[in-house]
């Protein structure tokens, strides 16, 4: 295991050094000692400055494969939807989507099966009533548009959407790739590529990974034995696909300056995505429920973003309005306004939820206590 602080970005933004090399030992600690996982990379950066960056372990689990680095690359499962709402939070400032329009009134066919008044504000929330399945949509099928699109028209509303609140895992992204390509003509990955990776500058982030990276992708392994599905993760096909829910694939570098752009409310470095007002009402508590019907626990959920101040894997000691998103018990990544706050921390081991958001939770609270909250911080 390697950390790198920079005393100097931590001295110029406010942080602990002391806290930052407690953060650093925790690191080591939930790699080495309790073996939580096989490789890791951390990225901590205040203020857009790299403050802290750790790494360790192996790409390949189980061989004698090559150590994870700073510039490794995870699949970062559901931390790819925040990514996906931006693409969709553009287009909408542009005119081209509504949130509050029925999916329907740009893709006829979803109105089928009780789906007429699912609308894109109740995909963002997931609220629209249609969260899993179906079941004959599998790995091999997901590069198919035409098998996606038919696979969302005939789901079944299970309930009426906006009454209740359910975590659609998969389906959010199928559905809000599918509008972005509607309305814009370019699949979501590409949308991706020439509107948000390239413009900030990303070499190492990709919805559908070209052939010849996949390779240099850490690979998962289910350290819960409960995940049956993890290995099919593994395969370059699904790094191929382009699933805005699920199939992002970038490093801890990259992800945390993608947080770094939202504080700055959606510009960074003279690029902007988004305008202020967008990023502040995207990343608000939108719905807030005790239960969510698919996840069975406290749900804050802003337009594509979790937020906190319910239990979160952001830290007990969470400020109520950082927002972001954890992906199948393995990484997560997010965002704190009141301390100019980006983190993200991958890892290839799939725990199980409870392990994985105490092993979240502790991390998060460790960079917390590195970053005390400015007084006069302000919401973006």
């Amino acid at each position: 295991m390697q950390a790198r602080i920079d005393r100097e970005a931590a001295q110029e933004t406010g942080s602990d050094v002391t806290a930052l090399e407690k953060v650093a030992e925790l690191f080591a600690i939930q790699l080495d000692v309790e073996k939580l996982h096989p490789g890791a990379s951390l990225t901590v950066r205040r203020n857009g400055r790299i403050v802290l960056e750790a790494w360790g372990g192996t790409m390949h689990p189980g061989e004698d494969g090559p150590p994870i680095t700073p510039d490794s690359l995870f699949l970062i499962f559901s931390a790819t939807k925040p990514i996906t709402a931006t693409a969709v939070h553009m287009l909408v400032e542009r005119g081209a989507l509504d949130l509050d329009a029925p999916i329907a009134s740009y893709w006829p066919g979803f109105a089928a099966r009780g789906k007429d008044a699912v609308t894109i504000r109740h995909v963002l929330t997931h609220q629209g009533g249609f969260p899993v399945g179906p079941r004959w949509l599998t790995w091999d099928r997901w590069r198919s548009r035409r098998d996606v699109v038919r696979a969302m028209e005939e789901r079944t509303a299970l309930w009426e959407p906006g009454t209740r609140t359910g975590y659609h895992p998969l389906n959010f992204g199928w559905v809000l790739g599918e509008l972005v390509h509607r309305v814009d003509g370019r699949s979501l990955g590409a949308f991706l590529a020439d509107e948000v990776f390239r413009p900030l500058g990303f070499e190492s982030t990709w919805l559908g990974l070209p052939a010849e990276r996949h390779a240099q992708v850490a690979r998962l392994v289910d350290l819960s034995e409960t995940h049956e599905y993890i290995p099919d993760f593994n395969r370059p096909e699904v790094h191929a696909t382009a699933c805005g829910a699920a199939t992002g694939i970038t490093t801890t570098r990259e992800l945390s300056r993608f947080y770094t752009m939202l504080l700055r409310g959606g510009e960074l470095d003279g690029v902007r995505l988004l305008e202020p007002e967008t990023v502040a009402r995207a990343t608000a508590v939108a719905v807030s429920t005790e239960r969510d019907d698919t996840l069975g626990v406290p749900m804050n959920w802003a337009l594509g973003f979790h937020v906190g101040g319910k239990p979160s894997p952001f830290g007990t000691d969470t400020s109520p309005v950082t927002f972001g998103h954890t992906g199948q018990g393995c990484t997560i990544g997010w965002g704190d306004p009141t301390r100019d706050l980006a983190v993200a921390y991958f890892t290839n081991g799939v725990q199980e939820s409870v392990t994985n958001f105490l092993r979240n939770s502790r991390m998060s609270d460790a960079i917390l206590a590195a970053a005390p909250a400015e007084p006069d911080a302000q919401r973006v």
